[in-house]
C-alpha cells in the first residue's frame, strides 16, 4: 500500500498493475470476481512467467549492499534463530511461497537500501522457489534462508484491505464527492540525500513563476481542482472515499453493479496523520470504538465535526483506473491475502520474507514484504494485507499489534553480514 500506502488501519499504497484489455470509453466494465470468502480462502493472484530473465553476473544497475546510515544496517542487525525452528505451518509457508514466487522478476533485479542483501543473492531462492511445490514450501524457506533481527526486533503491526465503495461515473445528487486523477499543475521535486533547505514539501505546484506546496485536503475539498476535469469517478459517503484515500485504491461498486478499481497514481505531499489518534486524544472515541469500524460510525453520527477531522489528514490521494485482475503493491506485483505485509524499504527488503510473533496471533506467521506506505516508517513497523471483504475489513481495521519480527534474507547475504562482523 507505492498502498501503502499513509497505511492502512493507514496507508495502502497500492500501484495496481495494469493488464490488457480494452473498454469502449463510457461503457461500464462487467463485475470481476471480487472474493467474499475468509481470508485464507481468497484467490491467489496468478504468478508472472518463471523465465526471470536471471544474469550470471551482476548488472551496473545492481548494487552490493549499501553502507550503513538510516537504514537496517544502520540500526544494527544480528542473526537470529533457524528458520527450521519457526512455527511456520504448512498452509501459511505455501501461502507465503506464492507471494515470493510473484516478487521474484522484480527482487532480482533491484538495489536493497537495507544494506543487508544484494540482488544477486536472491537468485537461487527464486530459481529455486519456481520449482517447489506448495507442500514443499516450509522445507524451502528453511534451506534458502536465515534470520536476522533488525534493532531490538520490537515489531508493530497494523492492517490493511482493499476497499470496495459506492460511486458513480458521472455526478448525480447522491454522487457528489469527485474522486480525482494526478492534476497537471502537481510537480514532484527529485529527492536527495542532501540535506533540503529549500523549505518545500517534495510535491509542488508553480503559481506566479513561484513553487509552492501543492493544495492540502482542505483546499481540495473547497474546491481548488473543480471544473478541470480531473474526476474519474463520484463518491456517494465522503466518509467511505475517505477511508478509500487512507487505503490508497480498491474498487468502485458503480450504480448499475458492475466495478471499477482504481489505482494509487500518486499524492499532494503531505505526511499522513491519523484522524483515529487525534479523536483519541480529543477524547471523541469510547473503549471499543478506536477500530476503523468504530471510528467511521462516529464520522458519520457526527457530520458538523466530521469534516474538520478529516482535514486533518492533509495527505490527499490521486488515481488511475485500472483493468488489472488483482491489487498490487509497490513493487508492481500482486498482492495476496494473509501473505503481503508493507514495510518500510530502508529496513526490510522488498520481496523479503518476514515472520511476526505478534499479540493477534491471527497475524502470527510469514508474510512477504511486497508494499510500502506513508506511515510505514522505521524498523519492525509493518502493515498486513487481507484481503477484499467484510472479513479482510474487520481483521484489518482491528489490527494494531505489537511483538516481534525477524527478516528472512537469502543465506549468501546472511553469510556475506556475518564475515563483515
Amino acid at each position: 500500500m507505492t498502498v501503502r500506502r499513509g497505511a492502512s488501519a493507514l496507508l495502502f499504497s497500492l500501484a495496481l498493475a495494469a493488464c490488457s484489455g480494452i473498454i469502449p470509453q463510457g461503457a461500464e466494465r462487467p463485475a470481476p470476481p471480487v472474493s467474499r470468502a475468509p481470508v485464507d480462502e481468497q484467490p491467489l493472484p496468478p504468478v508472472p512467467p518463471p523465465d526471470y530473465r536471471y544474469e550470471p553476473t551482476p548488472l551496473p544497475h545492481l548494487q552490493y549492499p549499501a553502507p550503513a546510515g538510516e537504514n537496517a544496517l544502520g540500526a544494527g542487525v544480528r542473526p537470529g534463530p533457524a528458520v527450521a525452528s519457526l512455527p511456520i505451518d504448512a498452509a501459511n509457508a505455501a501461502r507465503a511461497l506464492h507471494a515470493f514466487r510473484i516478487s521474484c522478476p522484480s527482487v532480482i533485479n533491484q538495489a536493497d537500501r537495507t544494506g543487508l542483501t544484494a540482488a544477486p543473492d536472491w537468485v537461487p531462492a527464486c530459481r529455486a522457489a519456481s520449482q517447489t511445490a506448495s507442500r514443499d514450501a516450509r522445507d524451502f524457506f528453511g534451506e534458502h534462508f536465515s534470520t536476522v533481527e533488525v534493532a531490538d526486533g520490537a515489531a508493530f503491526a497494523t492492517g490493511y484491505y482493499e476497499p470496495e465503495i459506492e460511486a458513480s461515473r458521472t455526478r448525480r445528487d447522491d454522487y457528489r464527492y469527485p474522486i480525482y486523477r494526478v492534476p497537471d499543475d502537481l510537480i514532484e521535486r527529485p529527492q536527495t540525500r542532501n540535506r533540503d533547505t529549500s523549505g518545500l514539501p517534495p510535491v509542488v505546484r508553480e503559481a506566479d513563476g513561484r513553487l509552492l506546496p501543492y493544495f492540502d485536503r482542505a483546499e481540495i475539498d473547497r474546491g481548488a481542482l473543480a471544473g478541470r476535469a480531473l474526476e474519474i469517478a463520484w463518491a456517494r459517503d465522503p466518509v467511505a472515499l475517505f477511508f478509500f484515500h487512507v487505503q490508497g485504491g480498491g474498487l468502485l461498486r458503480l450504480p448499475d453493479g458492475a466495478t471499477m478499481r482504481l489505482s494509487y497514481a500518486g499524492n499532494n505531499g503531505y505526511s499522513y496523520t491519523s484522524i483515529g489518534a487525534l479523536m483519541r486524544e480529543r477524547g471523541l472515541l469510547e473503549p471499543g470504538q478506536t477500530t476503523s469500524q468504530g471510528i467511521q460510525q462516529w464520522l458519520r453520527d457526527h457530520p458538523e465535526d466530521a469534516r474538520e477531522i478529516m482535514q486533518a489528514n492533509r495527505r490527499y490521494i490521486f488515481y488511475a483506473e485500472s483493468t488489472a485482475l488483482a491489487p498490487s503493491g509497490s513493487m508492481g506485483r500482486y498482492v495476496t491475502a494473509h501473505a503481503t505485509v508493507a514495510a518500510d524499504p530502508a529496513y526490510a527488503p522488498l520481496g523479503a520474507p518476514i515472520f511476526l510473533d505478534v499479540a493477534h496471533d491471527i497475524a502470527d506467521g510469514l508474510w512477504v514484504a511486497q508494499d510500502t506506505g506513508g506511515a510505514i516508517q522505521g524498523s519492525n513497523r509493518f502493515d498486513t494485507f487481507w484481503g477484499a471483504g467484510e472479513e479482510a475489513h474487520r481483521i484489518a481495521g482491528g489490527m494494531a499489534s505489537r511483538g516481534r519480527a525477524l527478516i528472512l534474507i537469502p543465506n549468501a547475504s546472511a553469510e556475506r553480514l556475518r564475515r563483515s562482523r
